[in-house]
């Protein structure tokens, strides 16, 4: 039944060209699943072509692959980064990235790399959210999902899980679709997989995602503007006006409103300033929680301060929450003693200050989790928030200094994965796009566009209650994971000892 429906492809070609391409073609097949694209079947068969590349491969050759495949996933979804950092993305993108991948593909015994490549890229994953510099989360295999078949499974094993089922669905069609010499598994072996992975979506679908504990009406505020802007040349008392101007559109009764990322940039401190004056007095007149972005910088040289501060109805301050994780080389410069005298000029001057509290903004209206700009590619910044108590994730975020749609869409794809795996509403402010409303589902209730001046407003869930990712954590992922590399070198070294070479 599977080969009338899945015919087998012929023998790949042996030409060391020929496959180096084929390699270069699978990395640009899952980066054009990646947002802003969002084709996402392709990941499945970029991944697909991958898993066929590393048969009958040594480690250099496999190696080598997996270099060819990162320069293609890597090289278009982060073009971005040429104008934001012109020193680190030649770094990223021709050095590790691809390095990362060469030994992702390394690590797979080539006669079973459908077993194993699903396994080491979901460490691989893990790891690229942890390291260099704290994790830096670009065009993450999950992403493809965010309006894919494969979502749901976040609510189950978390944003890992996701990974991993697409590329065992490559894997599927890897084992389904491969020339025989090159098959990496049997098909009865793949339509196991197969039906694991539809009941695995169907099983995130009906998974429990926590529970309603009341209903409000919210807002978020996106004021307008240019893009690529640089805070160095930007009138931030223009910026203030311009979402102040867009917030009295806003229809009332309302209860929380959400400004974006500091849509205030002071050179001394916030508190007692005539922006906390004009920010309160909105608050008063909406007769709503505000919670708005501010960066400060207490006249210092060398740091500012990034953070979102919670105003009650009636004008009063709440809460505060500073920025935990920072963009390496956007807003703080890692080893900078090195690096200052030999890129100073392209770096940013000053780093900003390492915020070190829970993911939370306790209010009036309860607790509020905040996760500010990139903290939202994080899992572990809302599973913060929600550890807290946090009944809603707000983003107050600032996307206008980037080049291209890249990271805002991944943006959104990421914001959707956080909704889906913590069982809450996300809602995403920017200055100049793109603001968001997402629900527990991961549907995109409201999304605004580029530069327009824009209100989204509608009814949204505080909620209580876990999802099993939240319950669960990484580690079962993990185990599998690592379970699934090792049993294919096991598996590999089996076949060797009798059908040696």
């Amino acid at each position: 039944m599977l080969s009338a429906v899945i015919p087998r492809l012929p023998p790949l070609p042996a030409g060391r060209w020929q496959r180096r391409l084929l390699a270069l073609a699978s990395g640009l097949a899952t980066c054009f699943a990646m947002p802003p694209w969002g084709w996402w079947p392709l990941a499945i068969v970029g991944i697909g072509m991958w898993v066929l590349l590393l048969g009958d491969r040594d480690w250099r050759g496999r190696f080598w692959v997996g270099v060819i495949v990162g320069l293609g996933w890597y090289l278009p979804s982060t073009l971005w980064m040429v104008k934001f950092s012109p020193a680190g993305w030649p770094v990223g993108v021709a050095i590790w990235f691809p390095f990362v991948f060469g030994v992702l593909s390394a690590i797979c015994p080539p006669r079973f790399a459908a077993l194993a490549l699903p396994g080491a890229l979901v460490l691989g994953e893990w790891f690229r959210w942890h390291a260099p510099f704290g994790g830096v989360p670009l065009s993450m295999l999950a992403y493809t999902q965010a309006r894919g078949p494969l979502l749901s499974v976040a609510r189950i094993g978390g944003t890992l899980a996701v990974s991993g089922a697409v590329a065992m669905a490559g894997s599927v069609l890897a084992s389904l679709a491969g020339p025989p010499r090159e098959a990496t598994s049997s098909r009865r072996g793949a339509a196991i997989a197969l039906g694991a992975l539809i009941l695995l979506a169907l099983a995130g679908v009906v998974a429990p995602d926590g529970h309603r504990v009341r209903v409000i009406t919210a807002a978020t505020v996106q004021g307008g503007g240019p893009q690529q802007t640089r805070s160095a040349g930007t009138d931030y008392s223009v910026v203030l006006q311009r979402h102040l101007t867009a917030a009295g559109r806003i229809r009332t009764p309302v209860d929380l409103v959400v400004m974006p990322e500091n849509i205030t940039n002071i050179g001394g401190e916030y508190r007692g300033s005539v922006e906390e004056q004009q920010l309160t007095a909105m608050a008063r007149d909406l007769k709503a929680t505000v919670i708005a972005g501010i960066v400060e910088g207490r006249s210092s040289s060398k740091h500012f301060w990034n953070f979102a501060v919670a105003i009650d109805p009636k004008g009063r301050f709440e809460d505060r929450y500073d920025k935990v994780r920072r963009v390496p080389f956007g807003e703080y410069v890692p080893m900078r003693n090195l690096l200052d005298p030999i890129a100073g000029s392209v770096l940013p001057g000053r780093d900003g200050a390492e915020g070190n509290g829970p993911a939370i903004l306790e209010t009036s209206l309860g607790k509020l989790g905040v996760v500010i700009s990139w903290e939202t590619f994080f899992p572990r910044r809302v599973n913060d928030a929600t550890n807290h108590g946090a009944q809603i994730v707000l983003n107050p975020t600032n996307g206008s200094s980037y080049w291209l749609t890249q990271v805002q869409t991944q943006q959104i794809a990421s914001s959707t994965l956080r909704a889906v795996e913590s069982g809450r509403w996300v809602l995403q402010a920017a200055p100049t796009g793109f603001s968001a409303i997402i629900d527990p589902n991961g549907t995109v209730r409201q999304r605004s566009g580029l530069r327009e001046a824009r209100v989204l407003q509608q009814t949204v869930e505080l909620r209580d209650g876990s999802t099993l990712a939240m319950l669960w954590g990484e580690t079962p992922v993990l185990a599998i994971a690592s379970l699934c590399v090792g049993a294919a070198w096991v598996l590999q070294r089996r076949t060797r000892n009798i059908h040696p070479d």
